[in-house]
């Protein structure tokens, strides 16, 4: 993508629309929903040709509590108010999802402090959790292994294709529109709002938005790049992380969430449930290189990275028989760090930050992402009240 001034040609030819939402994964739906209820006309541009399949397809759809994010930072509050606004929603959508629980387990006395500092920033954020010796970890989960655990009851799980669906029907019914097939080619400011250039099915076109909502995900920092006029300092260097998942070949003797207790800035490789009850493990982690291109990824699941899941699992599931793992899927989370760096808040930039007029850029938008999305759209139409 560049960008570059549009003619005047193409500057009177643009349709004028008062939100432009860029993306249509789990977040730029739930911000087109929060802002289209608010009364703004909102249109969101998808370049793919259906909704959510990027990051929002590619994850545990775990509901996460809000256990792990520092006190007052975005991820902990937008976490723990989403997951909130996320059951409800659920509830009143008929969204397939379960409150199943979870339990973080400490497999070894080195690993207790961590979980000790787990449960302290958990009551920070006002998020319940119980701790549990061994023995009472394993009279819920008798497969487990556990010096101790923490049990987090309000994690859960959630059809995230049904919610997205959910979300889009929303939008639509508050007269906003989705427009698949329509990549951002550039962008300009101008002195009344924002002009894009826009191809749809290949084709331009022109837009002029008084709001630009950028929820393009992996696309993210590419997509703030390609809008002339804000300034190169205020977009970050992008970087992605691969996660591979392996499914369990037959079912699984637990009937919650198991975590290990984490590991710097990674939360390990975990044991999750679908809807139905099957088990899958993951994600590892797995640097792709700096300057990657986004359409270049590669999701092909490596089945010899089973060899460090089996050593991972059998700390908290010794019983985990060989031959047990299938490779199943892979997702990649933007990042806005590298390797050995600490994990920063979510990044939410609007006019306050960078001075362009109705722009918000959402960066490094992951985990918790999807269990922050209504929150997310709450803080950002917040942001962009009209006046």
């Amino acid at each position: 993508m560049t960008s570059s001034s549009f003619s005047a040609e193409q500057r009177a030819a643009a349709e004028v629309v008062d939100v432009v939402v860029i993306g249509a994964g789990v977040v730029g739906l739930a911000v087109a929903r929060a802002l289209a209820q608010a009364g703004r006309e909102v249109m969101v541009l998808e370049r793919e040709t259906a909704i959510g399949t990027g990051v929002s397809s590619r994850n545990s759809e775990v509901v996460h509590a809000g256990l792990y994010y520092e006190p007052g930072s975005l991820k902990a509050r937008l976490c723990v108010r989403g997951k909130d606004l996320l059951y409800d929603f659920c509830a009143s959508h008929g969204v397939s999802h379960s409150r199943c629980g979870k339990l973080v387990v400490a497999t070894d006395e080195a690993q207790l402090a961590s979980l000790k500092k787990i449960e302290a920033r958990a009551h920070a954020n006002g998020v319940p959790v119980q701790w549990l010796s061994g023995e009472e970890a394993r009279a819920l989960e008798p497969a487990l292994n556990a010096q101790a655990a923490l049990l987090s009851p309000s994690t859960g799980i959630v059809d995230s294709h049904g919610l997205m669906l959910a979300l889009q029907g929303d939008v639509e019914a508050a007269g906003g529109a989705v427009a698949l097939a329509s990549q951002l080619a550039r962008g300009e400011v101008v002195h009344d709002g924002i002009v894009l250039e826009v191809l749809a099915d290949g084709e331009p076109m022109w837009l002029k938005a008084r709001t630009v909502v950028n929820a393009a995900g992996l696309y993210a920092c590419p997509v703030a790049r390609a809008i002339h006029g804000l300034d190169p300092r205020h977009v970050p260097t992008e970087r992605y992380a691969k996660g591979s998942y392996f499914s369990l070949a037959g079912k699984a003797p637990f009937s919650r969430l198991v975590y290990p207790a984490p590991q710097d800035a990674w939360l390990g490789v975990h044991l999750t449930l679908d809807l139905g009850g099957q088990a899958k493990f993951g994600p590892d982690l797995e640097w792709l290189p700096a300057g990657q291109d986004p359409l270049a990824i590669d999701y092909t699941v490596d089945a010899r990275r089973a060899d460090g899941f089996y050593d991972e699992v059998r700390r908290y599931w010794p019983a985990l028989a060989d031959g047990a793992l299938q490779p199943s899927y892979s997702g990649v989370r933007p990042k806005l760090y590298g390797p050995g760096e600490p994990a920063p808040d979510f990044r939410i930039d609007g006019t306050a930050v960078h001075g362009v007029p109705g722009l918000v850029n959402l960066f490094g938008i992951e985990s918790p992402g999807l269990t922050s999305a209504l929150a997310i759209g709450e803080h950002v139409a917040a942001m962009v009240e009209a006046p």
